[in-house]
């Protein structure tokens, strides 16, 4: 217990050091392996680099790489010595990362050789130092004169971390020691690890999200922590799984939803004697409960604690990973609360639910809809964010008069407390006749369609048009269907397609308005074919797609 009062990253990481020396804290999949004692040593070294380059406490240094052991021992080598670590997310461009590294100010650089190549010249010559994340080496160094460091204090700042929309005006949000140290006594109230526990790891550690549920929370309790050197695609995920067999996991909704597609619905679904089975309660329960003992064993066998977050997860998929008796719980947070305000321990979810309120957060409802009993949650945290950088009109805009965050979230609570989320107030469509629209709540139950993998649903001259990205997996089960039972080509193909996709476009239409109210049915679907732009978190960059027509009129 004696972990959960390090107020700071400096006490958290040099209690780890020193408590779980000899065991294993981070290691590649089939690749290095450090100890908890090497990331200790790895640290030093940085550290006298920086130093070496004229770096002060206070001073920013930018960390830009994919998931790698020497990732966490940058982010400590920064955090430890009183500088401000700035992680970016691999997906900017070269243009944004330059952006970015500007408004930061920072006078370092800690950086991979793939994403090394997307920066400009330019920003590469301002750094006073430029080190190589993978073998921690100095690529080039300006500056050679002794920096000064200190011991941070809980309430100097941290990290900043900066959010995608980043085409004119960067957003910083900054998280102070205290802000990213409160966070472990919240998950190990939730759901508590050891020394026992292997992690893998497969979200980007620059994301708030897996650095501090997936590494922090882990690095403080003397768990193990494996990192894939590639995308988690299938060919790449299942053979991590089989080898490393973690206990603890976190993903994005999109993997699970996959897996669920391709390996459970698309079963369930290819003929009609499955479906009429399906369709019987407890028939399902029991299927999806052999199902999921297979979808445990994939998983390697071990795990306890599956974490979805980042993003709304399908009804569906989820209905499914209860009836499985899957160990999955479902986290809610923000970049600007470190993140995690609500969430639950396996044992403890309900369907479409967030989970519980955090100990030590508060959250309430302002300006609750009397109808629907919903309201914008803002939030009371000491994980709350100092502000954004160099932008206090944004800053004082994210809190309420009474020092409330306010997280942009439509929400409300059932009779047991526990929170559901709504959708953005920003997402929010108003109908014809003042109605409040919830695209998301459609895009439920377009993406329960056995033949789309994703939805956005937007309003275009006053009517709601869903765009699509049909399951391709599905189509080519269906052409294989059709070519043995017309012994089609594949250049006829493109027509028996279109015809197809004609007849199942006017099904989904009708098929969602079924289930939807009045003043939320759709009046078009169009497909998206090359699927949707995404953030690095795989939410969809719904504003490409709300400004898309505006830029073709």
């Amino acid at each position: 217990m004696e972990n959960l009062t390090k107020t700071t990253l400096y006490e958290l990481f040099h209690n780890s050091v020193k408590n779980f020396a000899e065991r294993t804290a981070f290691a590649m999949f089939e690749g290095e392996s450090l100890t908890y004692a090497e990331v200790g040593r790895r640290v030093a070294q940085v550290q006298e680099d920086l130093k070496s380059a004229g770096l002060n406490s206070g001073d920013k240094v930018v960390l830009l790489s994919s998931n790698m052991p020497n990732w966490g021992v940058c982010y400590f080598a920064i955090v430890t010595a009183g500088l401000v670590a700035v992680p970016i997310l691999s997906d900017f461009t070269g243009e944004e990362l330059d952006m970015i590294i500007e408004h930061a100010e920072a006078k370092a650089l800690l950086c991979s050789d793939k994403l090394f190549t997307k920066l400009s010249k330019e920003t590469v010559d301002k750094m006073n130092i430029v080190i190589r994340t993978k073998n921690l080496r100095i690529t080039s160094q300006r500056v050679k004169e002794e920096g000064t460091f200190a011991i941070p204090q809980p309430d100097d700042l941290a990290v900043i971390i900066y959010t995608s929309g980043t085409t004119s005006s960067p957003k910083g949000v900054m998280l102070s020691h205290n802000n990213l140290c409160a966070q472990v006594p919240m998950y190990y109230g939730l759901f508590p690890i050891d020394e026992s526990d292997v992690f893998l790891s497969v979200l980007p550690l620059a994301h708030t999200y897996e650095c501090s549920v997936g590494m922090l929370y882990p690095f403080s309790k003397g768990s193990s922590v494996v990192y894939l050197d590639r995308p988690p695609t299938a060919a790449a995920l299942m053979p991590a799984l089989r080898g490393v067999r973690p206990t603890v996991m976190m993903i994005v909704p999109l993997i699970i939803e996959k897996i669920y597609r391709s390996q459970v619905k698309a079963k369930f679904s290819s003929n009609a004697f499955w479906r009429t089975l399906c369709k019987i309660a407890p028939v399902r329960r029991y299927l999806h409960g052999i199902a999921g003992k297979k979808l445990m064993k994939a998983f390697g066998g071990r795990i306890r604690f599956l974490g979805i977050g980042g993003a709304k997860l399908n009804s569906e998929a989820e209905q499914f990973l209860i009836e499985a008796k899957f160990p999955y719980a479902i986290g809610y947070g923000l970049t600007e609360t470190a993140p995690l305000l609500a969430g639950a321990a396996p044992a403890m979810v309900r369907l479409g639910s967030t989970g519980i309120v955090c100990p030590t957060v508060t959250l309430r409802l302002d300006n609750i809809n009397p109808e629907t009993g919903q309201g914008e949650i803002v939030a009371l945290t000491p994980s709350a964010m100092i502000g954004y950088y160099k932008n206090p009109e944004a800053t004082a805009a994210a809190f309420t008069e009474d020092g409330w965050f306010r997280t942009g979230d439509l929400g409300c609570f059932d009779e047991d407390n526990r929170l559901y989320i709504r959708g953005r107030l920003k997402n929010m469509i108003v109908g014809p006749s003042g109605e409040n629209i919830y695209p998301e709540d459609i895009e439920t139950v377009l993406n329960s369609h056995v033949f789309i993998t994703e939805s956005l649903v937007t309003e275009q001259e006053g009517h709601l048009v869903a765009l699509v990205h049909f399951n391709t997996d599905a189509l080519e089960a269906k052409f294989d269907e059709w070519k043995e039972e017309y012994h089609i080509k594949r250049n006829e193909w493109e027509q028996e397609w279109e015809k197809w996709k004609a007849e199942k476009t006017k099904e989904i239409l009708e098929f969602v308005n079924s289930k939807v109210n009045k003043f939320s049915r759709i009046s078009e679907v169009v497909e998206e074919k090359d699927g949707f732009v995404k953030t690095p978190t795989q939410k969809i960059k719904r504003a490409l797609y709300y400004n898309r027509k505006k830029k073709e009129e």
